[in-house]
């Protein structure tokens, strides 16, 4: 969630700025060797990849800044974040892939034969930086060529030096656990609230989903704040944005000055059209492993479409987009999103069934095993939900017209629907956000404030 900020630095480098004002840079980056005896690696393709990864860092963190932004506890030495950045060959796109944390991963064993289950994210923990590039590899098939390690502190003072990134949200959002509360419309978020934004899990039913789509927005939104206000024009002000950045990042051995100036030439007329985000298509959303407990389980085929392109340097962005079918109704979060387990609440044999398959067919994540409520004498379909997933529990009336709305604190992620004699029909319902659940890629510009 912090490697975004270092995405401005590599893809939006000034052509006019040079060594002289990034001197002393590569003394400031930690330097380490991810891809040590390193064997059995894929082919590279066209284009550059770079594995970005943000990490805990809150041992760096005043005590006033833990209880101001909800940083408690120990540091966890662990990844948050991992997204592999594509920079195309003719340096006209950057693409960024997010990679849930909580994916099943087959980590390569440390003997170089076979693999074992992980997390990916335990893969840092377990490995360190060579581990979860040969995890990574090992997952996508794409080579990697360079590694960054990005923590709380570089995020923070970074958009604070750029004077904020500029958020819109279509309804309040809020995180009793990141400490995020902002309401519906646009807000410029200075350093410590950014991070607040970038950190919220529990703001619905998405999770480190939704997270990962916040993440993205924000990155967008950064990279239009550093285009379009003549910062990395200004050689005084790039340096002090690089050095908020690099201060607190590690990299390989092979990245630094000449890569950036490098970039930075290509890149002159880089904007938040020039950048295209994803997230690796997810086909199970509680995959559970015996030892590792519930993962999320990537969608193969498409998982391995979206990888390809990366590797042939192909665009993932499809610039039209078509437009809700008229009887489809737009809801705050995508139903893919949102995972429901179905009561039958009637005496009507099979009921339940019929509900978790119209459910299940218009694109909820439900159980497929749907069971008989307590009380078979239920007139009026309700959803239990729990208040922390409140927006998705709207989400999935709309697609239950009639139904009733019913809290239940300490429910969990899972949504309950109890089919009453009522039901009829489900509606179907599509997120306001096109790409959410889907495989599918956004540009920049097409998820920045209007």
């Amino acid at each position: 969630m912090r490697a975004v900020t270092t995405l401005s630095v590599v893809v939006l480098a000034s052509a006019g700025i040079g060594h002289a004002v990034l001197a002393g840079l590569d003394a400031d980056i930690a330097r380490i060797d991810p891809f040590k005896d390193m064997k059995n690696r894929p082919i590279g393709g066209h284009g550059m990849n770079v594995l970005l990864v943000g990490t805990d860092g809150r041992d760096r963190i005043t005590e006033q800044e833990r209880s101001q932004f909800h940083l408690g506890g120990a540091p966890c030495h662990c990844t948050d974040t991992i997204m592999i950045v594509h920079i195309s060959e003719d340096r006209q796109r950057a693409t960024v892939v997010s990679l849930p944390r909580d994916s099943y991963a087959e980590a390569p064993n440390a003997d170089g034969r076979g693999t074992h289950p992980i997390k990916l994210n335990a893969a840092y923990a377990e490995g360190g930086p060579n581990l979860t590039v040969r995890t990574v590899e090992n997952m996508t098939h794409v080579k990697i060529d360079h590694y960054l390690e990005v923590d709380f502190v570089s995020f923070m003072k970074t958009v604070d030096v750029l004077g904020g990134v500029r958020i819109c949200t279509t309804e309040p959002l809020k995180d009793a656990y990141s400490g995020l509360d902002l309401p519906a419309g646009t807000h410029t978020l200075m350093g410590g609230q950014a991070l607040e934004y970038v950190r919220a899990r529990h703001v619905d039913g998405a999770s480190d989903l939704g997270r990962m789509k916040r993440q993205q927005r924000f990155l967008a939104s950064l990279i239009e704040r550093a285009t379009s206000s003549g910062i990395l024009l200004n050689p005084m002000k790039f340096r002090d944005v690089t050095h908020a950045v690099l201060g607190s990042v590690r990299a390989d051995k092979g990245f630094g000055t000449d890569e950036l100036l490098d970039l930075g030439r290509a890149m002159r007329s880089f904007s938040p059209s020039s950048s295209e985000f994803a997230t690796v298509p997810v086909g199970q959303t509680d995959y559970v492993v015996k030892g590792i407990g519930s993962t999320l389980k990537w969608d193969t085929a498409k998982a391995g479409a979206l990888f390809t392109n990366l590797r042939d340097d192909k665009p993932l962005t499809v610039r039209a987009q078509r437009a809700a079918p008229a009887r489809t109704v737009e809801v705050a979060v995508a139903p893919q999103q949102i995972r429901v387990q179905v009561q039958n609440g009637t005496p009507t044999a099979g009921l339940g069934k019929r509900v978790d398959d119209a459910l299940a067919a218009a694109g909820f994540d439900t159980t497929r095993a749907p069971v008989a409520a307590a009380d078979r004498t239920v007139k009026r379909t309700v959803i239990e939900y729990d208040p922390h997933w409140d927006r998705s529990a709207r989400s999935l009336s709309a697609a239950l017209p009639g139904s009733e709305l019913r809290e239940v604190k300490g429910l969990g992620p899972t949504l309950k629907v109890i089919a009453g004699a009522d039901y009829g029909a489900v509606r179907k319902v599509r997120s306001q956000d096109a790409t959410q659940g889907r495989f599918e890629a956004v540009t920049g510009d097409q998820v920045v404030c209007t």
